[in-house]
């Protein structure tokens, strides 16, 4: 299918998809309105038949643009939850972690530092936390709007910073195409200090977990959860599945261990680290960069349920009929996470293949005139735009970065860093709080949240970074100091929490009164 160029009607149809999930709350019915108007505006401006084209080109942007390793991954992950739910090795696992892990404080804390720990990229991270840390934070009762949020901020926005990342690898091949770096990874650690949402990501997320400084939808979910309510979606009944009394703490750490060692070295083997540049410095550059994480991923999930087999069956912890039952019951709670995936998928594959959205979005941004002292505001700005847009942040910096570059050494080569990293951190930022983005859904699925809770819960944190950010970037344009940006962008943050969480707690009231009555 031939792209065509719509102009400002390409922005359309994420606009149809997230105002109708907003108002109706059904994401599903949501994507499938915003893909269709963009199949209608495109046969339309092609010249196709009004009926049938929409509805066929949307079947073929489904079948197309999906990631079926990474849908093979969502199901295999699913059974394998299943299968560790199923052999007891994730109550023993809650078990020890109640010795080991005393306060609700401890476990927010500890899926973070999980999620820093898990930076080699953002779908193993989102999916892998969740299934790991669900136990504990259930036994603390953090909220799964919670969990969902601490696994979002603790994936993509880490992978950007991490340069042995799948993230990394990409970023750094895009730096040398630009010309301004001889080295991606040096390009890549230049920018780190003006990657400011990134950063302020980590920074709210740790304040999150300390002082508990929630306010909007976030503080509501948390009020419930105080009372039992811990707003989960719709998930397989663990707490309540019979498990052998003879499972250990090693039948759920020892699958995870298997998933992630698998997964690493698949990803390494698929990037040609052994054939090509068997280094250290093969692994950060051309291995990741060349690696397809969906396929590895695969592999590592399939090791691990093959591992489980081995784990289980001979010592009569289930069946082998059993073992293989629980393989497709765990995949079941994955299929609406597949579908508005593969939704998602597609209404990106609208905007970018055929109605022309980053070209419109790029056009726009270089027939604008942009003062040299706001400039990394306004590539901020555009790339927050494009990436929520289209859901995806890779996608944004691919079409932004070989533009943002001759631009800044064009009007302010002084900023040339900072107006690249504020690219990547208005890409994270769209991506971060966009419902159509992979990474979100994957993280509501993840933390077994409803996904319109998770987005809309999120949305106030991820504006409040952005906000502050904003300021950062304008002080770094000014003065042309990151260091000045970023502390006062930081100082700027913890304001706005401690302002907007003493605000949250006079409307709603800390919650002791009707905890004490339950």
């Amino acid at each position: 299918m031939e792209s065509v160029y719509v102009g400002a009607w390409s922005l359309l149809p994420p606009v149809v998809a997230i105002v109708l999930a907003l108002i109706t709350k059904e994401v599903v019915f949501s994507l499938v309105a915003g893909v269709l108007s963009g199949t209608i505006i495109y046969a339309s401006a092609a010249g196709l038949n009004p009926v049938v084209a929409p509805v066929n080109v949307m079947f073929e942007l489904i079948l197309g643009r999906a990631d079926w390793y990474i849908m093979l991954f969502c199901f295999l992950l699913g059974s394998l939850v299943y299968l560790i739910n199923a052999s007891g090795g994730a109550k023993a696992y809650g078990r020890w972690a109640s010795k080991v892990i005393r306060s609700k404080t401890q476990s927010t804390l500890l899926t973070t530092l999980l999620g820093c720990l898990i930076f080699i990229d953002d779908y193993f991270n989102a999916l892998t936390v969740g299934s790991v840390m669900k136990p504990v934070s259930d036994r603390y009762r953090v909220s799964r709007p919670k969990l969902a949020y601490l696994i979002d901020s603790t994936s993509a926005p880490i992978c950007i910073l991490v340069p042995i990342s799948t993230w990394g690898a990409a970023v750094g091949g895009y730096m040398v195409d630009t010309g301004v770096f001889s080295s991606g990874i040096s390009g890549f650690m230049a920018m780190v200090p003006y990657n400011l949402y990134a950063l302020l990501c980590l920074l709210m997320v740790i304040l999150i977990c300390v002082f508990s400084w929630d306010f909007g939808p976030m503080y509501r979910f948390e009020l419930k959860a105080r009372r039992g309510d811990l707003s989960a979606a719709a998930d397989q009944d663990y707490e309540s599945m019979e498990t052998p009394s003879n499972a250990t703490l090693w039948d759920m750490v020892l699958p995870i261990l298997v998933l992630v060692v698998v997964s690493i070295l698949a990803m390494m083997y698929i990037g040609g680290f052994w054939s090509d540049d068997p280094s250290v410095a093969g692994l950060f550059g051309p291995s990741l960069g060349n690696s397809v994480s969906g396929q590895a991923l695969t592999w590592g999930s399939f090791a691990a349920i093959l591992f489980s087999l081995l784990l289980y069956v001979p010592r009569k912890i289930m069946s082998f009929h059993e073992f293989f039952q629980g393989v497709v019951k765990g995949m079941e709670p994955m299929i609406t996470a597949g579908v508005i995936l593969l939704l998602a998928w597609a209404i990106g594959g609208v905007c970018r293949e055929l109605l022309g959205t980053p070209e419109y979005v790029s056009n726009l941004f270089q027939t604008i005139g942009v003062p040299g002292a706001i400039l990394p505001m306004i590539v901020f700005i555009f790339a927050a735009f494009l990436s929520f847009s289209t859901g995806t942040s890779w996608g944004t910096f691919g079409i932004l970065l070989p533009i943002v570059a001759p631009v800044a050494q064009a009007i302010a080569p002084n900023l040339t860093v900072a107006a690249l990293a504020a690219t990547l951190a208005g890409s994270i930022f769209g991506d971060h709080c966009s419902p159509i983005s992979d990474t979100t859904i994957l993280s509501s699925t993840g933390a077994s949240c409803n996904h319109l809770d998770h987005v809309g819960s999120q949305m106030p944190y991820a504006l409040t970074i952005a906000a502050c950010s904003l300021v950062g970037y304008i002080l770094i344009g000014i003065t042309g100091n990151g260091i000045i940006g970023l502390v006062v962008s930081a100082v700027l943050l913890v304001a706005a929490m401690i302002v907007l969480h003493r605000a949250a707690v006079k409307k709603y009231g800390t919650g002791d009164e009707a905890e004490a009555a339950a």
